[in-house]
Protein backbone atom coordinates (compact mmCIF):
# COMPACT_ATOMS: atom_id res chain seq x y z
CA UNK A 1 0.00 0.00 0.00
CA UNK A 2 0.93 3.65 -0.32
CA UNK A 3 0.64 6.63 1.96
CA UNK A 4 1.50 10.30 1.70
CA UNK A 5 4.15 12.07 3.73
CA UNK A 6 2.79 15.62 3.83
CA UNK A 7 1.98 16.70 7.39
CA UNK A 8 -1.19 18.27 8.83
CA UNK A 9 0.85 21.45 9.29
CA UNK A 10 1.82 21.53 5.58
CA UNK A 11 -0.73 19.45 3.66
CA UNK A 12 -0.56 18.83 -0.07
CA UNK A 13 -3.00 21.15 -1.82
CA UNK A 14 -4.74 21.34 -5.19
CA UNK A 15 -7.72 23.45 -6.27
CA UNK A 16 -10.04 24.19 -9.16
CA UNK A 17 -12.97 26.42 -10.01
CA UNK A 18 -16.11 24.93 -11.53
CA UNK A 19 -18.94 27.29 -12.56
CA UNK A 20 -17.87 29.87 -9.97
CA UNK A 21 -17.58 27.34 -7.10
CA UNK A 22 -14.05 26.88 -5.74
CA UNK A 23 -12.98 23.40 -4.64
CA UNK A 24 -9.82 23.14 -2.50
CA UNK A 25 -8.32 19.69 -1.88
CA UNK A 26 -5.93 19.15 1.04
CA UNK A 27 -4.27 15.86 1.96
CA UNK A 28 -1.92 14.77 4.74
CA UNK A 29 -0.57 11.77 6.61
CA UNK A 30 -2.37 10.61 9.78
CA UNK A 31 -1.98 7.59 12.03
CA UNK A 32 -5.58 7.07 13.13
CA UNK A 33 -9.14 8.37 13.05
CA UNK A 34 -8.57 10.84 15.87
CA UNK A 35 -5.77 12.56 13.99
CA UNK A 36 -7.84 12.58 10.80
CA UNK A 37 -10.80 14.26 12.49
CA UNK A 38 -8.51 16.80 14.13
CA UNK A 39 -7.23 17.76 10.67
CA UNK A 40 -10.78 18.08 9.31
CA UNK A 41 -11.65 20.39 12.20
CA UNK A 42 -8.56 22.49 11.53
CA UNK A 43 -9.58 22.86 7.89
CA UNK A 44 -13.03 24.02 9.02
CA UNK A 45 -11.42 26.66 11.21
CA UNK A 46 -9.27 27.83 8.29
CA UNK A 47 -12.32 28.19 6.03
CA UNK A 48 -15.17 29.52 8.21
CA UNK A 49 -17.07 30.93 5.20
CA UNK A 50 -16.93 27.74 3.11
CA UNK A 51 -20.25 26.03 2.35
CA UNK A 52 -18.92 22.47 2.68
CA UNK A 53 -15.80 20.69 4.01
CA UNK A 54 -16.14 17.12 2.75
CA UNK A 55 -13.58 14.49 3.60
CA UNK A 56 -12.43 10.90 3.53
CA UNK A 57 -9.89 9.17 5.79
CA UNK A 58 -8.31 5.73 5.45
CA UNK A 59 -6.03 4.17 8.07
CA UNK A 60 -4.67 0.81 9.15
CA UNK A 61 -2.53 -2.02 7.71
CA UNK A 62 -3.23 -3.77 4.44
CA UNK A 63 -6.22 -6.08 4.70
CA UNK A 64 -7.46 -4.35 7.88
CA UNK A 65 -8.01 -0.76 6.81
CA UNK A 66 -10.78 1.42 8.20
CA UNK A 67 -12.52 4.22 6.33
CA UNK A 68 -14.57 7.27 7.18
CA UNK A 69 -16.15 9.78 4.81
CA UNK A 70 -18.59 12.67 4.87
CA UNK A 71 -20.61 14.60 2.25
CA UNK A 72 -21.00 17.46 4.76
CA UNK A 73 -24.39 18.51 3.44
CA UNK A 74 -23.83 17.82 -0.24
CA UNK A 75 -26.27 15.36 -1.88
CA UNK A 76 -25.53 11.82 -0.73
CA UNK A 77 -22.79 10.14 -2.72
CA UNK A 78 -21.58 13.27 -4.54
CA UNK A 79 -18.59 14.25 -2.36
CA UNK A 80 -17.27 11.82 0.25
CA UNK A 81 -17.61 8.75 -1.98
CA UNK A 82 -15.84 10.30 -5.00
CA UNK A 83 -12.97 11.35 -2.72
CA UNK A 84 -12.84 7.83 -1.29
CA UNK A 85 -12.73 6.27 -4.75
CA UNK A 86 -9.77 8.45 -5.72
CA UNK A 87 -7.91 7.32 -2.60
CA UNK A 88 -8.83 3.66 -3.09
CA UNK A 89 -7.58 3.66 -6.68
CA UNK A 90 -4.20 4.83 -5.44
CA UNK A 91 -4.09 2.13 -2.77
CA UNK A 92 -3.68 4.68 0.01
CA UNK A 93 -3.75 4.25 3.76
CA UNK A 94 -2.93 6.38 6.81
CA UNK A 95 -4.07 9.65 5.29
CA UNK A 96 -6.98 12.07 5.19
CA UNK A 97 -8.18 14.17 2.28
CA UNK A 98 -10.56 17.13 2.56
CA UNK A 99 -12.22 19.07 -0.24
CA UNK A 100 -13.51 22.48 0.79
CA UNK A 101 -16.19 24.10 -1.39
CA UNK A 102 -16.91 27.80 -1.64
CA UNK A 103 -20.33 27.92 -3.33
CA UNK A 104 -20.45 30.15 -6.41
CA UNK A 105 -24.21 30.39 -6.72
CA UNK A 106 -24.65 27.93 -9.60
CA UNK A 107 -25.92 24.40 -8.96
CA UNK A 108 -23.71 21.73 -10.54
CA UNK A 109 -26.00 18.71 -10.36
CA UNK A 110 -24.89 15.29 -9.12
CA UNK A 111 -22.60 14.57 -12.05
CA UNK A 112 -20.92 17.95 -11.83
CA UNK A 113 -20.34 17.60 -8.09
CA UNK A 114 -18.85 14.13 -8.46
CA UNK A 115 -16.44 15.35 -11.15
CA UNK A 116 -15.45 18.44 -9.17
CA UNK A 117 -14.82 16.61 -5.90
CA UNK A 118 -12.92 13.83 -7.68
CA UNK A 119 -10.78 16.34 -9.57
CA UNK A 120 -9.94 18.39 -6.48
CA UNK A 121 -8.98 15.22 -4.60
CA UNK A 122 -6.79 14.08 -7.50
CA UNK A 123 -5.05 17.46 -7.70
CA UNK A 124 -4.23 17.36 -3.98
CA UNK A 125 -2.75 13.86 -4.32
CA UNK A 126 -0.82 14.87 -7.43
CA UNK A 127 0.90 17.51 -5.29
CA UNK A 128 1.62 15.07 -2.44
CA UNK A 129 4.86 13.35 -1.50
CA UNK A 130 4.19 9.62 -1.50
CA UNK A 131 5.72 6.56 0.13
CA UNK A 132 5.32 2.81 0.09
CA UNK A 133 4.17 1.25 3.37
CA UNK A 134 6.26 -1.81 4.14
CA UNK A 135 4.74 -4.08 6.79
CA UNK A 136 7.39 -5.55 9.10
CA UNK A 137 7.93 -7.49 12.28
CA UNK A 138 9.60 -5.58 15.11
CA UNK A 139 12.10 -6.97 17.60
CA UNK A 140 14.33 -5.74 20.40
CA UNK A 141 17.59 -7.22 21.66
CA UNK A 142 20.28 -6.28 24.21
CA UNK A 143 23.92 -7.05 23.35
CA UNK A 144 27.39 -6.22 24.60
CA UNK A 145 29.37 -3.47 22.87
CA UNK A 146 31.69 -5.80 20.88
CA UNK A 147 28.58 -7.32 19.26
CA UNK A 148 26.98 -3.99 18.38
CA UNK A 149 28.59 -3.32 14.98
CA UNK A 150 28.38 -6.93 13.73
CA UNK A 151 24.71 -6.99 14.68
CA UNK A 152 24.01 -3.73 12.86
CA UNK A 153 25.68 -5.12 9.73
CA UNK A 154 23.64 -8.30 9.99
CA UNK A 155 20.39 -6.35 10.25
CA UNK A 156 21.33 -4.16 7.29
CA UNK A 157 22.48 -7.10 5.15
CA UNK A 158 19.18 -8.86 5.89
CA UNK A 159 17.19 -5.92 4.53
CA UNK A 160 16.20 -4.78 8.01
CA UNK A 161 16.18 -1.37 9.61
CA UNK A 162 17.33 -0.28 13.08
CA UNK A 163 14.60 1.88 14.60
CA UNK A 164 16.17 2.85 17.93
CA UNK A 165 19.39 2.37 19.87
CA UNK A 166 19.86 2.80 23.61
CA UNK A 167 23.41 2.90 24.98
CA UNK A 168 23.95 2.12 28.68
CA UNK A 169 26.23 -0.57 30.10
CA UNK A 170 25.01 -2.61 27.10
CA UNK A 171 23.24 -1.71 23.86
CA UNK A 172 19.54 -2.18 23.25
CA UNK A 173 18.48 -2.18 19.59
CA UNK A 174 14.96 -2.15 18.21
CA UNK A 175 14.80 -3.28 14.60
CA UNK A 176 12.34 -4.15 11.86
CA UNK A 177 12.50 -6.99 9.36
CA UNK A 178 10.24 -8.04 6.52
CA UNK A 179 8.40 -11.18 7.65
CA UNK A 180 9.94 -13.35 4.91
CA UNK A 181 13.44 -12.45 6.10
CA UNK A 182 12.92 -13.34 9.76
CA UNK A 183 13.74 -17.10 9.77
CA UNK A 184 17.04 -16.74 7.90
CA UNK A 185 18.01 -13.71 9.97
CA UNK A 186 17.47 -15.52 13.26
CA UNK A 187 19.59 -18.43 12.04
CA UNK A 188 22.47 -16.05 11.30
CA UNK A 189 21.84 -14.24 14.59
CA UNK A 190 22.28 -17.51 16.51
CA UNK A 191 25.59 -18.08 14.72
CA UNK A 192 26.73 -14.56 15.58
CA UNK A 193 25.76 -14.46 19.25
CA UNK A 194 26.11 -18.14 20.18
CA UNK A 195 23.23 -17.89 22.63
CA UNK A 196 24.56 -14.85 24.50
CA UNK A 197 21.39 -12.88 23.72
CA UNK A 198 17.94 -13.54 22.30
CA UNK A 199 15.59 -11.09 20.58
CA UNK A 200 12.13 -10.33 21.93
CA UNK A 201 9.20 -9.85 19.58
CA UNK A 202 7.41 -6.51 19.84
CA UNK A 203 4.74 -7.21 17.22
CA UNK A 204 3.97 -5.59 13.90
CA UNK A 205 5.89 -2.61 12.61
CA UNK A 206 6.16 -0.70 9.38
CA UNK A 207 8.53 1.40 7.33
CA UNK A 208 7.68 4.27 5.01
CA UNK A 209 9.84 4.21 1.90
CA UNK A 210 9.61 7.46 -0.11
CA UNK A 211 8.94 6.91 -3.79
CA UNK A 212 11.29 8.36 -6.37
CA UNK A 213 10.11 11.74 -7.55
CA UNK A 214 8.07 12.19 -4.35
CA UNK A 215 4.85 12.68 -6.29
CA UNK A 216 1.72 10.59 -6.17
CA UNK A 217 0.21 10.09 -9.61
CA UNK A 218 -3.27 11.55 -9.85
CA UNK A 219 -6.24 9.26 -10.21
CA UNK A 220 -9.03 10.45 -12.46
Amino acid sequence: MLTILDTPQKPATGSLTERKSEFIGQACHVEDQEAAMAFVQEVRLQHPKARHVCHCAIWGPEGRTSERMSDDGEPSGTAGKPILEVMRRQGLTDCVLTVTRYFGGILLGSGGLIRAYSSAASLALKAARSARVLQTQRFTIVVDYPEYEPLRRLIRNSGGHVETEDFTDRVRLTYDLEPAAVPAFHGRLDDLLQGRAQPSTLGEGRRLIPLSGNKASAAS
